[in-house]
């Protein structure tokens, strides 16, 4: 499975933005999806993801601002990103799995498939 993220940009702090993550050939249906994001100098951590039954979760830091879906064709994963803040810039990055479970969202090893990155700037 090969995936693509897209939809980074520059943002004023405060604005949106929605990546997208998509899968070249095939649907993402029944697939775990996660985002992950790593940020100069530091790790790469876990932003939000849900299971291909649905279960999701995501991290303290982005509840309330950063929502994860799927289309209805279930071909791309979106993650819409609001009231951005500058600690949000970082290098995001989406992650698939067809056999995650809800309680291996947060791992990054748990995951087979990687898209590239896409790099949000949230300026202050």
């Amino acid at each position: 499975v090969q995936l693509q993220a897209f939809g980074g940009g520059l943002v004023q702090t405060g604005g949106s933005l929605r990546l997208s993550c998509a899968a070249s050939g095939r649907s993402l249906n029944a697939y775990a999806v996660g985002w992950f994001r790593q940020a100069a100098g530091k790790e790469r951590e876990f932003v939000a993801g849900f299971t291909g039954r649905g279960a999701s979760a995501s991290a303290d830091s982005v509840k309330g601002r950063f929502t994860i879906s799927r289309d209805t064709a279930k071909t791309t994963v979106y993650l819409q990103m609001n009231d951005l803040k500058p600690e949000d810039t970082a290098v995001y990055y989406c992650a698939a799995d067809r056999y995650l479970i809800a309680s291996s969202l947060r791992t990054q090893s748990a995951n087979d498939y990687w898209g590239q990155g896409t790099l949000v700037t949230v300026s202050s």
